[in-house]
């Protein structure tokens, strides 16, 4: 548990000082009674439960003036809340390396299965939209609360060519904020390969006159949305995963992302090429780190299904910083008004 005005928690001194003054009044007491036998007598006729009870108001009031003074300090603490996010974008790679059977029965095939079991086990209320990305991205399906149409466009993927992840992110932040602008800047000229320039490509933000300037919010501050990235290899296309990433992250949107496939990778041909395709775990690393959001690796269909339920359980409900004053409030208004009620039920007088 923390506290955002720590400094005020001196004020809990108060508490045992009053405690000594009550022991002190007590031994007051007892000294004037011993001077009346007749006093002395009723007391020990009275038993020890009364006696015990007699310290019980007086203890209970003083739990409650602590339990205010530490509410004054405005204490905050984990809590796992109910999430608020009403919408989930899943963008996911359907680029040819998810053809690979390193992930039974396939890349593609263990992720679609996945992402409906996810979908499935989605509040109602929550939208799901649907992102495809290879050498470009597309919305597959628009945020819906309709099932049917969000597991169908699932069903749809079909493999391309190329990996741009970056896309995938971009594609994904504008269709949660349709009003986003963005282009991709020229590639450097200086590099030698037409590869090198497709992998210089980077973002530029326009600029219009005529809007206000976007103020950047903390990152994962966004609670009404979140993106889930799903990919199984490195860029090869596209604008600066990172770099758009941080874009994400100036609109508080955070991503999720994971990376399906083994470490060592495997190697796939088609239509005449091959190659190996391993994950870029450093990448997706950094753009779950970038966003607030967490990395998560699937190494098989079972780990990619547990993957998707850890989401799910992160994305329903989440763990946040939470300030518990009011907690602390109440248990101290219960505790005062227990502690009066006793002394008035038991000695006719409130303490």
């Amino acid at each position: 548990m923390k506290f955002i005005w720590p400094d005020l928690l001196w004020l809990l001194a108060i508490v045992p000082v009053l405690a000594v003054v009550y022991i002190v009044l007590l031994r007051r007491k007892k000294k004037a009674a011993a001077r009346y036998a007749s006093l002395s007598m009723i007391k020990d006729a009275l038993g020890m439960g009364q006696r015990v009870r007699r310290h019980v108001p007086p203890i209970l009031f003083l739990i409650a003036l602590a339990l205010m003074l530490v509410a004054i300090a405005r204490p905050t603490a984990i809590i796992t809340l109910p999430s608020q996010h009403d919408t989930i974008i899943l963008a996911i790679d359907v680029s040819g390396s998810m053809r690979a059977g390193d992930v039974q029965p396939n890349r593609l095939a263990a992720a679609q299965a996945a992402a409906r079991s996810f979908v499935a086990e989605q509040p109602r209320h929550t939208r799901v939209g649907v992102v495809s990305f290879a050498a470009t991205a597309s919305v597959v399906q628009s945020p819906t609360q309709n099932r049917d149409d969000i597991v169908a466009a699932i069903d749809r993927f079909q493999l391309q060519r190329g990996t741009a992840v970056g896309s995938g992110v971009l594609v994904s932040l504008k269709t949660i904020f349709p009003d986003i602008e963005f282009n991709l800047r020229s590639a450097d000229p200086r590099r030698d390969t037409a590869r090198d320039q497709r992998r210089a490509l980077s973002i530029e933000r326009p600029s219009d006159p005529g809007k206000a300037p976007f103020k950047p919010v903390p990152p994962g501050s966004y609670p009404s949305a979140a993106i889930i990235l799903l990919t199984d290899g490195r860029t090869t296309t596209g604008p600066d995963p990172v770099e758009s990433a941080r874009m994400a992250a100036e609109r508080g949107v955070r991503v999720f992302t994971v990376g399906i496939g083994t470490p060592e990778g495997e190697i796939i041909g088609f239509e005449g090429w091959s190659m190996r395709v391993r994950l870029d775990e450093d990448t997706l690393k950094e753009i779950a780190n970038v966003t607030r959001g967490e990395y998560f690796y699937a190494g098989t269909a079972e780990d990619l299904k547990k993957v998707y339920d850890s989401l799910n359980s992160r994305i329903v409900f989440e763990a946040k910083e939470t300030e518990i004053t009011a907690l602390f409030s109440a248990a101290a208004l219960i505790t005062a008004l227990l502690s009066a009620l006793l002394s008035l039920f038991w000695f006719n007088r409130i303490l």
